[in-house]
């Protein structure tokens, strides 16, 4: 079964889920309009501080990543959404070597095809090998994690390739 979001946001350190938080906060992608899971995040820290939202709206990026990085349950959609800000904040050359490797196209380490259906085992396999043998251990296994908690359907494949990765040779 498939990692959620939430799970991995839970699970981190809390010196990479400062940095999460902070991408998180940082990421101005969304097309105008109201950002409902920064609207979330809002809510929940000013409950958990007794402020008002709009209090907490006016805290300094650094001071709201902070307050957010403090919490470890968040729903899956802000969890989502603060690993995407993140990776493509902090993570681009990686996403790119795992793109090139996997032999899917991209700009940057985003993908551009509309639809991208899941890659050949030995694709994925190429991919892991790639990461693994260029950045670290903890970065790869985040990286990894976090395409198969957000779209199981395409990249779950990497779970099982990570498995054969790691079991030892068999005589």
């Amino acid at each position: 079964m498939a990692i959620r979001p939430s799970k991995l946001w839970k699970d981190l350190a809390a010196d990479k889920r400062l940095a999460v938080a902070d991408a998180f906060w940082r990421d101005n992608s969304t097309a105008g309009g109201v950002d409902p899971q920064k609207l979330e995040a809002i809510v929940a820290i000013a409950r958990r501080l007794n402020f008002r939202p709009k209090s907490v709206q006016a805290l300094a990026v650094e001071r709201r990543a902070r307050h957010l990085a403090q919490m470890s349950d968040v729903s899956d959609l802000l969890a989502t959404r603060a690993l995407i800000a993140y990776h493509l904040t902090a993570q681009r050359p990686m996403m790119a070597k795992f793109l090139d490797a996997v032999g899917l196209a991209h700009e940057d380490g985003v993908i551009t095809a509309e639809e991208v259906p899941p890659p050949e085992p030995g694709r994925l396999a190429a991919g892991v090998q790639a990461l693994r043998a260029a950045f670290p251990a903890d970065a790869v296994a985040l990286y990894l994690n976090t395409l198969v908690a957000i779209d199981g359907e395409t990249w779950g494949g990497i779970d099982a390739e990570i498995q054969k990765q790691d079991s030892p040779a068999q005589p």
